[in-house]
């Protein structure tokens, strides 16, 4: 998130059920269950455990992730994560020793002449 102006936290002691929407940059500490429709970045840190269907612009995962995820931009499972759920992505990057359970879907553009 370098560049950010301001990023809002959930913290590692919060727990949250239900629907997050916004603008925006989000970091991921805690717990989320539920949906998530962010615009920006949204960061799973490697103590974040998220359980939602995510609609975000681009996503980096550190910590676990179930649900599918649909991102405008990119998707980057690091190597600490663990992400079970289909992904919708033009761009996405999957470290070696990330745990991933899934199917990945990309839209991008196959040339005519080929």
């Amino acid at each position: 998130m370098a560049g950010s102006a301001s990023v809002a936290v959930i913290g590692r002691g919060l727990k949250i059920k239900g629907e997050l929407t916004g603008v925006g940059d989000l970091s991921i500490e805690g717990q989320v269950e539920g949906r998530i429709q962010m615009s920006n970045h949204l960061v799973i840190e490697s103590s974040g455990i998220v359980q939602a269907s995510i609609e975000v612009e681009r996503l980096t995962v550190h910590g676990q992730a179930s649900g599918n995820i649909d991102a405008s931009d990119r998707v980057d499972v690091r190597a600490s994560a663990n992400v079970a759920g289909d992904i919708h992505a033009p761009s996405v990057v999957i470290e070696d020793g990330a745990a991933f359970h899934g199917s990945i879907h990309m839209d991008v553009g196959i040339p005519e002449d080929i």
